[in-house]
């Protein structure tokens, strides 16, 4: 069911996805970016959209999904081949494994049913919230990133936050709970907070965003 946090949280996903192309491409240079984050996204978006061939919602839904999926893999082959030489391997180095393995056992705790399908659905949204980590650590790492960068990061967590509304919305309007995905989320906009206020405090007055390193 389409309402207005969903929307809204879609075009802001859309949004940081064109955002962070664009910034790439008119940089050609991926600097400041982490692979990691972006290889979790692919592996996220390929754990949920498992059913994109077998069950049909709606054609936005499927749009959606196809876009999600396609920029998430085409994003990360422009970071390791296309401008793979602009990358700073020794400053990504967040253990990515233990977001996957956090994952996977959070998705055996919370869970609808012990079945492939749920367990996978269920294991994309935890480590959808903790994917943006690695990309995190960078900002800390270096203290500082380009605005453009600092706009795509804040649209992404935007993205997240609007749907813990949507899914309350969902429940009143359907009569529909998704406990997990609003754990989930609230996980996820937790670990935004400090980026979000450093983000308004600075980069919304003008200022360059930076961190103590």
């Amino acid at each position: 069911m389409l309402n207005i946090f969903r929307i809204t949280g879609d075009l802001s996903h859309l949004a940081s996805i064109l955002i962070l192309l664009y910034s790439i491409e008119a940089n050609k240079s991926i600097e400041g970016l982490s692979l990691k984050t972006h290889s979790l996204y692919v592996l996220v978006f390929v754990t949920r959209y498992l059913d994109l061939f077998t069950k049909y919602i709606s054609l936005y839904n499927t749009l959606m999904k196809l876009f999600f999926l396609v920029s998430s893999i085409y994003t990360v082959y422009l970071m390791t081949y296309k401008y793979e030489k602009t990358i700073k391997q020794n400053i990504d180095t967040f253990p990515a494994r233990y977001l996957t393995g956090a994952s996977f056992v959070l998705s055996l705790i919370f869970t609808y049913k012990y079945t492939p399908g749920e367990v996978l659905w269920s294991f994309s949204l935890w480590l959808e919230a903790f994917a943006i980590l690695p990309q995190l650590f960078i900002l800390q790492r270096t203290g500082e990133a380009e605005n453009i960068t600092v706009h795509y990061i804040a649209a992404l967590g935007l993205y997240r936050a609007l749907y813990i509304p949507n899914w309350i919305y969902r429940y009143y309007g359907e009569g529909r709970f998704e406990y997990i995905a609003v754990l989930a989320g609230v996980v996820q906009t937790v670990i935004y907070s400090d980026f979000f206020y450093i983000y308004y405090t600075k980069v919304m007055k003008g200022k360059k965003f930076s961190l103590p390193v």
